[in-house]
């Protein structure tokens, strides 16, 4: 065996006995933060269902908010994202599924679907995600989450456009801590999606 043979040997040797440890990468994967609205009142539990069925469309989100990553912006407007950091799915996946949530925690319609496809809904309501970030003042202090949705409700057989309409909420987090800035988007999200399904059921109402 020559010389180099006995080398190239020895190195595959080595690499298979450490690879293992040799490419284990020692990062942290990042904490996943889930959204949820308020829960089901009894009230509204035993409310009588109305014959209505709606499709929540996958929501349109503002460029730099359309990803899973949380965004923080700076009185410069500089726009960043807090390290570490990730919601459930990506941010038009998650306001989805949360305007369906609140649906179904206050509306009592026949039907809600987050896929038109799924059912034959009547009307459909689609949302515009235009702020959804934690806006700072000043470095040291906790921020102020803003969220800010426009939304439209049409009619499935025509897509006629019935009402256009928004929700503006803000929640200010008590600390600085990922676990309050989330606490606070999920105060101030919970507040604009129960205007959206405000505006919303008015809208059905008066057809």
């Amino acid at each position: 065996m020559s010389l180099r043979t006995w080398f190239v040997a020895m190195l595959m040797l080595l690499l298979c006995g450490c690879g293992g440890s040799f490419f284990r990468t020692k990062v942290a994967p990042p904490s996943l933060y889930l959204l949820s609205t308020t829960p089901r009142t009894p009230a509204a539990a035993d409310a009588p269902r109305i014959p209505v069925d709606l499709a929540v469309l996958r929501p349109r989100v503002r460029a730099g908010l359309d990803t899973d990553r949380i965004a923080a912006l700076y009185p410069d407007r500089r726009l960043e994202y807090f390290a570490d950091a990730r919601w459930s799915g990506p941010l038009d996946e998650v306001i989805q599924q949360l305007a369906v949530q609140q649906f179904h925690a206050t509306a009592n319609l026949r039907n809600v679907s987050a896929d038109a496809s799924v059912f034959a809904s009547d009307y459909w309501l689609e949302i515009e995600v235009t702020n959804f970030q934690a806006e700072y003042s000043a470095a040291a202090a906790p921020p102020s989450v803003h969220v800010h949705f426009l939304a439209r409700v049409g009619t499935s057989a025509d897509r006629h456009i019935m009402a256009v309409f928004e929700a503006n909420a803000a929640d200010q987090a008590s600390d600085n801590r990922m676990s309050a800035i989330v606490d606070a988007y999920n105060r101030a999200a919970d507040q604009a999606l129960a205007a959206i399904v405000s505006g919303t059921m008015q809208t059905l109402s008066a057809r």
